[in-house]
């Protein structure tokens, strides 16, 4: 094992050697389908079901990729990581796994959920605020100050091929019903996923589309592919996709999205609470907001998937059961009202 990623971007080998070393460690997240929604839309839906996960969201594949590289030194001095939830998680618990010290810098308006998770599996959680501070300084201060290992939550070479690995086992799961995909549609924040992604479709499933989902508002991804350069998204929007906010894409992940990745969409709270509803009642899976956008893209009509195969990833499940609570049952909800 190594210390540090490798200086040029991964590739799709990068990817297959991530699921070797996922083997036996990461779930083998199911691909589910409903008839009653394949009639509605007129094409065959696949939902890459990334809750059902260790612990509960696909940030577990990129962070114990990325741990599995550290050199001894390395492990015994420890880890620091930022998330607003799901890759603390994903860090802290591949970190107890493999007995290396974790703190995680989380903002303190994360759901309650999260911060507790993160906590129970063992790692130093240090606060901050979202509005007033910044999360990438605050940890690398703490990896300069204690020789701790930053693991960053998408711009790693090791990170992006451990998310890769959804797309390598829904093409398997595909090819073994008999179903060949035409469309990706995938949750965008920082960009790790849909590039990992992109890098396991590129000698797979080449002839695959690859779309990028993002709130309204903080769609930095689409404008940025559209642009031909990194965005920033504008100050002040709201979303209750928590784990999608993020200022601008990943300078490894866009340089990578901006080659394999076809467009990107953009859903509201609104649409995205409706997908949540959605994979209750149709797959029995608790969604949280930013893993439903995807599904809101297709289910909203952003994305067309008649006569076509279209895979959507819920990426995670980690919702506050008070929001979840009220998404159920308002179907008016909104970010407002969550």
């Amino acid at each position: 094992m190594t210390s540090s990623p490798p200086f040029e971007p991964p590739r799709h080998a990068d990817v297959l050697a991530a699921q070797r070393v996922l083997d036996g460690y990461a779930v083998e997240t199911p691909l589910l389908e409903s008839p009653l929604l394949n009639e509605r839309l007129g094409g065959r839906l696949l939902i890459k079901a990334e809750p059902l996960q260790r612990t509960g969201s696909f940030k577990f594949r990129g962070a114990f990729n990325r741990l599995c590289r550290l050199d001894q030194d390395s492990c015994d001095r420890g880890v620091v990581a930022y998330s607003s939830g799901n890759h603390a998680q994903g860090v802290a618990f591949a970190a107890r796994l493999l007995g290396i010290p974790a703190t995680i810098v989380m903002p303190r308006d994360a759901p309650a959920g999260k911060l507790s998770a993160t906590r129970a599996h063992g790692a130093r959680v240090v606060l901050y605020d979202r509005q007033h501070e910044n999360r990438e300084a605050i940890g690398q201060d703490l990896a300069n100050r204690h020789g701790l290992t930053l693991i960053r939550p998408y711009d790693d070479p090791w990170i992006i091929a451990g998310q890769g690995t959804v797309a390598l086992e829904a093409v398997r799961q595909a090819e073994r019903i008999g179903t060949h995909i035409d469309l990706i549609a995938v949750p965008c924040g920082g960009g790790g996923l849909i590039a990992g992604c992109g890098l396991a479709l590129v000698d797979l499933l080449p002839e695959a589309r690859l779309f990028a989902v993002e709130p309204v508002g903080h769609d930095d991804t689409r404008r940025s592919l559209a642009d031909g350069r990194r965005t920033c998204n504008p100050p002040g929007v709201r979303s209750f996709c928590d784990a999608l906010l993020v200022d601008t894409p990943g300078d490894l992940t866009f340089g990578i999205n901006r080659v394999l990745v076809e467009g990107g969409l953009a859903v509201d709270d609104a649409e995205t609470a409706e997908a949540m509803r959605a994979a209750f009642t149709h797959f029995k899976l608790v969604v949280e907001p930013g893993g439903a956008v995807a599904l809101a893209a297709v289910l909203a009509g952003r994305l067309d998937i008649r006569e076509r195969a279209c895979v959507v990833v819920c990426s995670g499940g980690n919702v506050d059961p008070k929001t979840f609570g009220a998404v159920l049952h308002e179907p008016a909800a909104t970010a407002r009202d969550v």
